[in-house]
């Protein structure tokens, strides 16, 4: 697959906006058409050329982790969101280069509840903790159906550990009150709380904070990985998560889009979650290292502004999940 630079390209006048919903409301077909394009990606040879690396879906992970580490630079500040809104605009990229005609899906659901975790028509559930299972996984726990349970990740964050796709559920405590997956941290109250900011610095501590973070941990817990900051992408439901991400980030806009989308409270945070790094600009590069061109901030705080062009499902309820 070429490096496709007309990710980076305005859209043309006219062009149809697209919508994005939930994994629950894809129909049958669309469900089987994204998740044989995720496989599709396993086959498709590496972007980034690096000798170790076999495939296009290790490159997303590979990418991730190394814009994460040793020195982050696309979360605890300012660049999460731009950043992450791009990077799912070229994994959807590559997923229509595989066939899938449709868009970025995300999910609002209760945890193992949700039709994401379906081991027909989603994901899979989850890793297989049984001590031999794990031991023939780099001690890792493998996810144990699903049509994507067989998928090889290359990369364990930034170093080579070749094993399969691998999750490790928070667990829940009902007789406590402890919802499964750390669902108490990304409830209504706590997605509203963050909605309700009116600056853009507190409203993305807030979101990344709780609802993301706690999405990432809920799901992969401490040996899955989605749980791990570095190599999350190397799960598929990455990408539905991020795209929720979006959605809440999209709504926080909506309710001031003179102010939000492209006015002084759109991006104006300095770097670092200390608070003393350099202000943020419009004009800041987006890195992809190589997957994809380098994009920059101001083409990416709009989902229908001159690149973008979608919008999401007024279906989907105000909660944050995957």
């Amino acid at each position: 697959m070429a490096l496709p630079s007309e990710l980076v390209k305005p859209r043309q006048a006219g062009t149809n906006l697209q919508l994005r919903k939930s994994w629950a409301h894809e129909t049958n077909s669309e469900k089987q058409s994204y998740l044989d394009a995720v496989l599709c990606l396993a086959t498709q040879p590496s972007r980034l050329q690096i000798p170790t690396h076999s495939n296009l879906y290790n490159d997303f992970s590979y990418v991730h982790a190394h814009l994460s580490s040793p020195v982050n630079l696309i979360h605890f500040q300012p660049p999460l969101l731009p950043w992450h809104h791009y990077f799912l605009h070229v994994y959807e990229f590559a997923l229509h280069e595989c066939g899938y005609t449709g868009t970025a899906v995300a999910d609002s659901s209760a945890p193992s509840q949700s039709a994401v975790f379906d081991s027909t028509l989603g994901f899979g559930g989850n890793g297989n903790t049984d001590v031999d299972e794990t031991a023939a996984n780099d001690g890792l726990p493998p996810v144990q159906d699903g049509p994507l349970q067989l998928l090889r990740q290359n990369y364990w964050n930034t170093y080579k550990r070749p094993y399969q796709l691998s999750r490790d559920w928070a667990p829940g405590y009902p007789e406590q009150g402890v919802v499964e997956m750390y669902g108490y941290n990304y409830n209504q109250e706590i997605v509203d709380g963050a909605l309700a900011e009116a600056l853009f610095d507190d409203f993305r501590r807030m979101l990344e904070n709780g609802p993301h973070t706690n999405v990432h941990g809920g799901v992969g817990g401490f040996r899955g990985d989605i749980g791990l900051q570095d190599a999350s992408p190397s799960d598929p439901l990455f990408c539905l998560h991020h795209a929720q991400v979006d959605r809440l980030w999209w709504l926080w806009q909506m309710e001031g889009p003179s102010n939000r989308v492209t006015g002084s409270n759109a991006y104006n945070e300095v770097k670092g979650d200390d608070g003393q790094g350099p202000p943020v600009s419009v004009t800041d590069t987006l890195p992809m290292l190589g997957l994809a061109p380098d994009a920059v901030v101001g083409d990416y705080l709009d989902i229908q502004g001159g690149v973008l062009c979608y919008t999401y499902s007024d279906s989907l309820a105000h909660s944050c999940s995957w």
